[in-house]
């Protein structure tokens, strides 16, 4: 067992710890780093061949959430055993393959595989940040070729105070939470959410952290000069005929690149407004042209696939070269131009809200649910417990994009997407006080071609708004991209699309108001983004966000007065925390019998006393509110009210005048007459006004149907003597008296 080194730098106020050795060591790479008490294990392996018949580099990162590292047990009664990741588990996924990928050779095949397991977490330090840090260095001192080392770190601002690596209490309160990933010099992954922050202050946040990133950094270049492996060349010919077959491969590649580029320029930049679908089958006449060019040059047919490899790389190099050189998109818009913006609501009959947002080609439907607050989802992962009330799904079938594809459930780039527009759009929805309703958003992606997450940000906020959610402002988003090539040269472009963002380009998505930001996601095909590019992205994508809004708020203006017929009422009432229990009942049989005999949906309590009744029908709801009022209401005397009655005795009968609160009619309280017998006068289950006339030291209450208008008497007996000449009640007389719950002795 190799001995455990241990590797350390103050970081954020904090201690930051890199251990290698004694853990994992058949891993290539492997290492353990601990923040506070939250400690993550990250190993790399790489294949020992390159894997057969793939044309795209086969990199797979893993990040495990383990229960027993937050000290509990897993809450489903049946399953214990972490089963399926959780969304968060597979965002920090995502967030670690988004800023490791750029920096491996794209032209490898060996398979890449990382994982990233959470050993322990303290409930302030999040694991995200530590396990991109981990993957770094456990790439770094590996023999796997990686143009590393990077950090990430993570950015709050509370008071106006820049916070490094801020708690989840901190986060809580932050105006950002800005997450990325580089070093000191240059931006390559970005998550973050804000609550419209100002683009200068999230400008300033980013400069902050780069600043920041240093530390890490040397702490990863540190240790693999202690401990790295020597790096293995992949691409190094071995023998005298790989050497040979790579010769081969580059003069074929030569001979058809300058064909190459010149049919690109007819068939690429000689038809502006082709679509996506005429693009492709441009790519396929493009090769078709090519193989028939080296077959007339006399390549030998089994070598003509190695200059048919250099289409596409020939094909976006081309398409840079335009973009940089003459500002000149291959559907001939400006660099900043946004293509067709088209907005619509009410879509659909029956479901509370729909809107279709399309820019181009892209084109997202999203559809409004609205429920009862017991529809909240519950979350049981490592990091949250509890319920979620606002979620937004997104779903990316195959024909959106013209594929036949076998649809088994959203992919990790769904639940990305998804999560990205839900947090765009989180800090616009209502609190639960002023809008009690759960929401749920799903967008339907009906056509892509560049940034349909985008599209259903705004999408979203169309159907929010045709829901007649009362959203705080209308949120838009765009993708923005860039075009760079091998002299430092590069130009940013507004709303980027299909060729737009291949090797050298960004996917730089940016949403929020006309106030500020409030997401932000960022991939890039590059090594790192300069904060001069940044800037001018910031820039671009706000005034493409004003547009957006233009056209969002021209479909729908505001938010609408009235929700649909068919989405659920919830009316709300306040009661004392103490009263809680007398509304739910034993074992829930009081509220449960409200709801049973009202017909409402649901009745939701929390701690607070806000008791929240869910209907389709307001009239049900009506009667709900009141039932549980009356649960709840404090008897007074001098108060009238309508009730039951519901036990007869000799000397009275026993009225409910609320749900399970009943008070008692003496005999000589019945009419205005002497009554000699109880029966003669009510009957179980008559209902009567009643006026309460007092409220003993015991709680227990004396009704008078007597001293109570509009009561219907049966015919006064004859004989019948005033009623002041009985003897006046007191239910604790022993001397003749009466008991409430025994019969009275008589001698």
């Amino acid at each position: 067992m190799t001995e455990l080194k241990k590797f350390e730098t103050q970081w954020g106020g904090k201690t930051l710890t890199i251990s290698t050795g004694k853990y994992a060591e058949q891993a290539h790479g492997a290492c353990l780093v601990q923040y506070g008490e939250t400690v993550v294990l990250a190993t790399v392996v790489m294949s020992e061949s390159a894997r057969e018949g793939v044309d795209f580099f086969p990199l797979m990162v893993d990040y495990e959430e383990k229960m027993y590292a937050a000290g509990r047990i897993k809450g489903s009664r049946f399953m214990k055993r972490e089963g399926r990741a959780v969304d968060e588990a597979i965002l920090t996924s995502r967030f670690i393959d988004r800023a490791i990928r750029p920096l491996f050779d794209q032209s490898m095949r060996n398979e890449v595989q990382v994982i990233v397991t959470c050993l322990a977490f303290d409930g302030e330090n999040d694991a995200d940040i530590l396990g991109l840090i981990g993957a770094s260095c456990a790439l770094h001192i590996s023999q796997i070729p990686w143009n590393g080392p990077i950090a990430d770190i993570r950015i709050g601002q509370v008071d106006g105070a820049w916070i490094i690596n801020p708690t989840y209490e901190e986060r809580a309160k932050s105006l950002l939470d800005l997450a990325f990933a580089g070093t000191s010099e240059n931006i390559i992954m970005v998550e973050a959410g804000a609550n419209e922050a100002p683009e200068d202050t999230v400008l300033e946040a980013f400069w902050y952290g780069m600043e920041n990133l240093k530390e890490p950094v040397a702490l990863i270049e540190k240790i693999r000069q202690e401990v790295g492996k020597e790096k293995v060349d992949l691409n190094a010919p071995k023998t005298d005929e790989e050497k040979a077959l790579v010769i081969k491969k580059e003069e074929i590649a030569a001979k058809a690149r300058p064909f190459i580029v010149a049919q690109v320029k007819e068939l690429f930049f000689g038809q502006p407004q082709a679509t996506k679908t005429e693009r492709y089958q441009q790519k396929t006449e493009l090769k078709k042209r090519t193989e028939a060019f080296l077959l007339e040059q006399g390549v030998d047919p089994e070598e003509v696939r190695y200059g048919l490899d250099t289409v596409i790389e020939v094909l976006e190099d081309e398409v840079t070269r335009e973009i940089i050189e003459n500002d000149k998109r291959v559907d001939g818009r400006k660099i900043t131009e946004i293509r067709k913006l088209v907005g619509e609501v009410q879509l659909l009959p029956r479901v509370h809200g729909s809107g279709l947002f399309s820019r181009g080609e892209t084109q997202v439907l999203t559809v409004t649910t609205l429920g009862a607050p017991g529809d909240e989802q519950t979350m049981d992962g490592m990091e949250f417990m509890g319920t979620k009330r606002f979620f937004h799904h997104y779903n990316f079938p195959p024909y959106s994009v013209g594929e036949v594809k076998p649809m088994r459930g959203p992919s990790r780039r769904d639940i990305g997407h998804g999560a990205l527009a839900e947090k765009a759009l989180a800090p616009m929805i209502p609190s639960k006080e002023d809008f009690p309703y759960t929401i749920r958003l799903v967008s339907e992606t009906m056509g892509s071609n560049g940034s349909s997450s985008m599209a259903s940000t705004c999408g979203s906020t169309l159907a929010l708004m045709d829901a007649g959610v009362p959203i705080k402002t209308p949120v838009a988003g765009i993708a923005m991209g860039v075009a760079t090539n091998d002299k430092g040269d590069w130009k940013v472009l507004t709303d980027i699309q299909d060729l737009e963002d291949g090797k050298g380009g960004m996917d730089f998505k940016i949403a929020g108001s006309r106030e500020g930001i409030t997401a932000i996601q960022m991939d890039t095909k590059t090594e790192g983004l300069s904060r001069e590019i940044v800037e001018q992205t910031f820039k671009q994508a706000r005034e493409a966000r004003m547009e957006i809004l233009d056209v969002i708020q021209k479909t729908i203006p505001e938010p609408r007065a009235e929700m649909s017929p068919y989405a659920p009422r919830i009316i709300t009432v306040q009661i004392d925390p103490a009263k809680i229990g007398e509304v739910i009942g034993p074992g829930g049989k009081m509220i449960n019998e409200i709801i049973d005999t009202t017909g409402v949906q649901s009745i939701d309590i929390e701690d607070s006393g806000l008791v929240m009744i869910t209907s389709i029908g307001g009239e049900a709801a009506d009667k709900a509110k009141a039932w549980v009022e009356r649960i709840v209401k404090d008897i007074e005397v001098g108060e009238i009210y309508k009730g039951k009655v519901v036990r007869l005795m000799d000397f009275g009968a026993f009225v409910e005048i609320l749900p399970k609160k009943d008070g008692m009619v003496h005999v000589s309280e019945l009419a205005p007459w002497r009554v000699e017998k109880v029966s003669d006068i009510v009957k179980i289950g008559d209902e009567v006004n009643v006026k309460v006339i007092e409220i003993d030291d015991k709680g227990r209450v004396n009704l008078s149907m007597k001293q109570a208008e509009g009561n219907v008497y049966p015919e006064k007996p004859a004989n019948a003597a005033p009623s002041g000449d009985r003897k006046p009640y007191n239910r604790d007389d022993k001397k003749g008296g009466f008991s409430r719950f025994k019969k009275p002795f008589r001698k």
